[in-house]
């Protein structure tokens, strides 16, 4: 089984993609746009909304995101109640990670050592997700 996050932009799908690639190096598993999709005469399609991205499916590590502009047609451009959570390999990889992700987004917990990890912090970025990004937890000396 797995777990996936689905992320709705409200048409800013295509850049958020760029972003976490740049940020993360996420792989782009596959792309369609709303112009793909055969036409629905009960729901005829918004020539503005052809570009825009129906499904993508993105590879971050070992996780998938899967991401859409969403119909582009709500005016809530909130993410609420959730946090997508990112742990890197290690300290200096999960602070890299912070600090990429906080590019024109919101730090709301400065990446720090904390008593459950030597590196945690929070952020919102600048598509309004959230983030919790972690180093892995310190292992006692056996």
């Amino acid at each position: 089984m797995q777990i996936q996050p689905y992320l709705f932009y409200n048409g800013t799908c295509e850049e958020a993609i760029a972003f976490y690639r740049e940020a993360l190096g996420a792989q782009e598993l596959f792309k369609m746009r709303f112009k793909d999709a055969p036409p629905d005469p009960e729901r005829p399609m918004p020539p503005e909304f052809a570009e825009k991205i129906m499904h993508a499916t993105l590879q971050i590590g070992d996780a998938q995101i899967l991401m859409s502009d969403g119909g582009c047609t709500t005016q809530n451009d909130k993410f609420a109640g959730f946090g997508v959570s990112l742990t890197g390999a290690d300290d200096a990889t999960a602070k890299r990670y912070f600090d990429a992700l906080a590019k024109g987004g919101q730090v709301t917990m400065p990446f720090q050592k904390t008593f459950w990890s030597p590196g945690f912090g929070m952020l919102t970025d600048q598509f309004g997700v959230p983030w919790l990004v972690s180093a892995p937890h310190e292992q006692p000396a056996s």
